[in-house]
């Protein structure tokens, strides 16, 4: 196995050591060939991660070994990798890595992160999400199509309220991801608010196909829109990342014209520089746009004084919210 190698990243050298390590025995990628990749898409995954808080999904050993989530800036981090102070919903606090270069991206790569999970707001204000970002995730008796058919169907809502504009992507598994530029105007909990009207505007236009319901026991085969994953210190992989399972699948950024002939299992470690060379990132002009969260927190205000539908549970490992319903699961309610 050779020593290292030394990469040269837009301008930036960054040392890779044991690069011949194998990180997906299945397919033969190795530590190398993972750096190369995100060389080769560097500009789509900094659009991406670029300025902000980022924890880092690292398998130091490759997908078969252990892994862990790296939150807290690691204490070797060159200085020309700038960090952002975020706060958990514990009250603790730390500083991640925001990267602002593609050698950020490959100095972690060095480290054994496959996946990066950034926050949707930026190091200048990291109180203000500038994403609304919906995960359609289907639950066991359901696939992809599935989630293909409620992505179509969640546009259409986005576009009724607020002319809202998504741009869809691969998770990387069986589901779909849409996010939404927004101006940097409200809090955690005002986001999260709008993606639970979001959310229940698709459950009532396909109520046999989508849920929101939080409890597993509640949801049956459906798709679950995952509105918690807009809380605070809730994140989702970002476009371009590798994903932690044998074949070396990535998070494939889409076209809504290729959202139901694209599949998931076309993107991976190597298809995707290829398409990256001949499309570039079809989702460059995210940042070209700030949309508003009005007409959703609206409807939210509707669902609520018309409706009684108020907040929904949060993850367990968060405090009280105000307005939060019982955070007990159904049966054991009946139960008690």
């Amino acid at each position: 196995m050779a020593d290292a190698v030394e990469l040269e990243v837009a301008g930036r050298t960054v040392r890779l050591s044991s690069p011949d390590k194998v990180f997906f025995p299945e397919r033969g990628f190795t530590k190398l060939d993972l750096a190369r990749y995100y060389i080769a898409v560097g500009p789509g995954i900094l659009r991406a991660l670029r300025d902000r808080p980022t924890t880092l999904e690292r398998y130091p050993e490759g997908v078969t070994g252990e892994n862990f989530f790296q939150k807290r800036a690691p204490k070797n981090m060159p200085d020309w990798i700038p960090t952002a102070h975020i706060t958990f919903p514990s009250g603790r606090s730390a500083d991640e890595m925001c990267p602002t270069e593609v050698g950020a991206v490959v100095w972690a790569a060095q480290f054994g992160t496959l996946t990066f999970h950034p926050w949707p707001v930026r190091r200048d204000d990291v109180d203000r999400p500038d994403e609304l970002r919906l995960d359609l995730d289907p639950q066991p008796g359901t696939d992809y199509a599935d989630a293909v058919r409620a992505a179509h169907e969640l546009r259409s809502v986005l576009h009724d309220y607020g002319d809202l504009r998504g741009w869809p992507k691969t998770s990387g598994g069986r589901g779909l991801h849409v996010f939404v530029p927004i101006a940097p105007h409200w809090t955690f909990t005002q986001v999260r608010r709008a993606a639970i009207a979001a959310a229940r505007e698709l459950e009532r236009r396909m109520p046999d196909q989508v849920t929101t319901a939080w409890w597993k026991e509640e949801r049956g085969e459906k798709i679950f829109i995952d509105y918690n994953q807009t809380a605070r210190d809730r994140t989702i992989a970002s476009a371009y990342s590798v994903r932690p399972r044998p074949h070396a699948p990535v998070s494939a950024p889409l076209t809504w014209d290729e959202v139901g002939s694209a599949l998931p299992r076309d993107f991976d470690l190597a298809s995707m520089p290829v398409r990256y060379a001949e499309r570039g990132d079809v989702h460059a002009d995210m940042d070209d746009h700030a949309y508003s969260l009005e007409a959703l927190l609206e409807l939210a205000a509707r669902d609520e004084h018309d409706h009684g539908l108020g907040d929904l549970p949060y993850p367990p490992e968060y405090p009280k919210m105000p307005g939060e319903p019982k955070r007990v699961q159904p049966s054991r309610a009946k139960k008690g």
